[in-house]
């Protein structure tokens, strides 16, 4: 048996999430105080409370993500279960598997997710830029909607999610043009999300380029787990690559068909989504219904897991 394990990103985030898990073990705790020290606030009060709004800001849903995708690797290895071969997270939770694969400390990792988000936020203003969903259409049809809808401004396909699901971001008009497009091209559902950060698109190009400079000085390693970077479906080699890599994934699409298919075609016989939330799981079933899949988003998923 060969376990792949993967992270989800931002919009797996919910008021109350690992409640249950930190009831049952002091490190998830301990993990959210490391976080808060570092953020300068008390993420596990906010991520039980809220406000919700303020959770699905980027600047706290990055760093909320990262911390309770490691506090779920942290449940299944004290819960005896097995090392994955592979590793892959969607956007965010990239971070997540590095971490987890040890190739940055988690305190490094928080700081440089920070500034991730903060970057990220700044760099298109709140109104100007939007993202949806386009459910029903395939790859092709989706960007050639995104063409023609630049009339409006930047429109792009950033996240090619499942067969018939991609997701578009860019400018706010352009993504409601593309939108009205997709619809009037037979797409099942077009909808817009509640996000106004176009991630993965063009307009974050900036960002990664200071991106670049706060992963410089980091320190990473090689690991013995394949982590697998999701905008290029190949694995990670050295530190440099990481670097790299990480720098350029804010403004690239992700490609998430094309990382299971190739964690698949290397070995993995399950896959377990680590962290909040079973986006990521539905995500891999419609990818490849053959695969068993697992969760750990609960004490309940965490059990069901172990048994895979």
């Amino acid at each position: 048996m060969s376990i792949a394990m993967v992270f989800p990103g931002q919009g797996s985030q919910s008021l109350g999430m690992q409640a249950d898990l930190a009831a049952e073990y002091a490190f998830a705790g301990e993990t959210y105080a490391q976080a808060s020290e570092i953020l300068g606030y008390d993420l596990w009060e906010l991520v039980q409370t809220g406000p919700e709004e303020r959770l699905g800001e980027t600047v706290v849903t990055q760093p909320a993500m990262l911390t309770a995708g490691y506090v779920s690797w942290l449940a299944w290895r004290d819960a005896g279960g097995a090392e994955p071969e592979q590793m892959a997270g969607h956007s965010l939770g990239e971070y997540t598997a590095l971490v987890c694969a040890g190739a940055i400390d988690f305190s490094d990792a928080m700081r440089v997710v920070k500034k991730r988000s903060e970057l990220m936020q700044a760099a298109v203003p709140v109104g100007v830029g939007a993202m949806a969903a386009i459910i029903g259409l395939d790859d092709a049809a989706v960007q050639s909607v995104c063409e023609e809808a630049r009339t409006a401004g930047v429109v792009e396909a950033v996240n090619f999610n499942s067969p018939g699901q991609v997701v578009i971001a860019g400018h706010k008009d352009a993504v409601a043009h593309a939108v009205q497009l997709a619809e009037n091209n037979g797409a099942r559902r077009a909808i817009l999300l509640p996000v106004s950060v176009p991630s993965h698109s063009s307009l974050m190009k900036e960002a990664g380029k200071e991106l670049a400079e706060t992963l410089a000085p980091v320190k990473f390693r090689a690991t013995s787990i394949k982590v697998i970077n999701a905008t290029d479906a190949t694995p990670y080699t050295d530190a440099d690559d990481m670097r790299a890599r990480l720098s350029r994934q804010v403004y690239r699409p992700v490609r998430w068909v094309d990382t299971i298919n190739a964690m698949v075609d290397g070995g993995a016989t399950s896959v377990i989504e680590c962290g909040p939330g079973k986006v990521l799981a539905g995500l891999v079933r419609r990818i490849n219904r053959a695969t068993p899949v697992g969760t750990i988003e609960s004490m309940s998923g965490l059990h069901k897991a172990l048994e895979l």
